[in-house]
């Protein structure tokens, strides 16, 4: 006794995707109920530009400390950034793992981008004691 099985199986599914900047939204059709549940619209993580900073600081770091570069100088230019941007923006690296943690978790009172790129201890005791005052 044979029984046959379908080789393949198409299931159609009526959805639209909407593009908007940065991202893509599917959007079912009226009257159809969707089991999907929405993302949330206020924001889960922190500061975008925050994040990405912090992003860019680890990734540039790991390219000084892989040889990539020779120097911050060489990096900048071949990013085509200021130096000094490029230096402050690699003192992020330095940060304390707690306010590292509480830029991307949103925790608490996070320093805001300027505040981080500004000179601050480097002891992350003090760090921490700095970032924690009104």
């Amino acid at each position: 006794m044979s029984a046959t099985h379908p080789t393949s199986l198409t299931v159609q599914v009526p959805l639209r995707i909407r593009r908007r900047p940065g991202r893509k939204t599917v959007v079912v059709p009226e009257g159809v109920v969707s089991s999907v549940v929405p993302r949330p619209t206020t924001q889960t993580h922190g500061d975008p530009a925050l994040v990405k900073a912090l992003a860019r600081a680890f990734r540039y770091q790991r390219m000084l400390d892989e040889g990539q570069y020779a120097s911050i100088t060489e990096m900048a230019e071949a990013e085509r950034l200021d130096r000094g941007y490029m230096g402050r923006l690699l003192q992020l690296t330095l940060l304390a793992p707690e306010i590292v943690e509480a830029v991307l978790d949103r925790a608490g009172s996070v320093p805001s981008l300027p505040q981080l790129m500004a000179p601050w201890p480097v002891i992350w005791n003090e760090q921490i004691v700095t970032f924690s005052r009104p």
